[in-house]
């Protein structure tokens, strides 16, 4: 059962409760507690400040084994100077090169499956397409048309609000029609990130990044980092589900 934005569980109590197979999904789970339950093949995925498993924090092991089988995460949000943000581009632009070959040894068929409801490869690449057009076409580069309508916004976004900014969401593009704008976008942020200099990082932007942020400044710096993250966290995920897709 769907309770968008309900907050009818809240402090709630769960006891001696058959929940197998249950999923909880875009949620806010801060104090959530899990006691004296059992079972198998627990997954926990998301952005936690803190996580405690049978009282051990694994917080720091967790982020240090992600960082480790995805270097890139590293580069995404430590970058500070200019030659930090171009290293990081550098190897979003390698890694992608890879996958995206090993995308295509893969049918057709398989880059529109989702695995355990996440996003398609397909999907993911429109997403990533979606991010870039909104923080660095709109926001950095203030062009007057930045949003590809064959982007996906994410989740939280309203049909509305995608519809105001001319997103198709219903469609089912091939992977070399989402590849091509993707691609030029890429290409974009490869001129951008070249042509940095110390006092373009730290420049205010004059747009929001798209209709439904807060008001607020944006520098040409959290922008770029906002990027490099969703290109480093999808990229994790889309391999992930690569592998899986894979499995004979």
């Amino acid at each position: 059962m769907d309770l968008p934005h309900s907050d009818d569980l809240r402090g709630g109590r769960l006891h001696h409760r058959e929940l197998t197979g249950l999923e909880i999904r875009d949620c806010e789970v801060s104090g959530l507690r899990i006691v004296d339950c059992y079972g198998s093949d627990v997954h926990v995925a998301g952005g936690f400040d803190r996580v405690v498993v049978n009282d051990v924090d694994v917080t720091a092991y967790v982020e240090a084994e992600l960082d480790r089988q995805h270097p890139v995460r590293v580069l995404a949000r430590s970058a500070t100077s200019v030659d930090d943000y171009r290293s990081a581009w550098d190897a979003v632009e390698t890694m992608w090169r890879r996958t995206f070959d090993r995308a295509r040894s893969l049918p057709e068929s398989m880059l529109h499956e989702r695995v355990a409801d996440e996003w398609s490869f397909v999907e993911t690449q429109r997403h990533l397409l979606m991010a870039s057009d909104a923080w660095l076409g709109s926001a950095v580069l203030e062009e007057d048309s930045p949003v590809h309508p064959l982007g996906l916004p994410h989740d939280g976004m309203s049909p509305d609000e995608s519809a105001s900014l001319g997103l198709i969401l219903d469609a089912t593009p091939s992977l070399d029609e989402v590849l091509s704008p993707r691609l030029e976008r890429m290409a974009t942020t490869r001129r951008l990130v070249d042509g940095l200099t110390d006092a373009e990082l730290d420049r205010v932007c004059g747009r929001k990044p798209a209709a439904s942020y807060p008001d607020q400044e944006y520098v040409v710096r959290r922008c770029l980092t906002v990027v490099l993250k969703e290109e480093a966290e999808h990229h994790r995920y889309a391999v992930r589900d690569l592998e899986v897709l894979e499995a004979p």
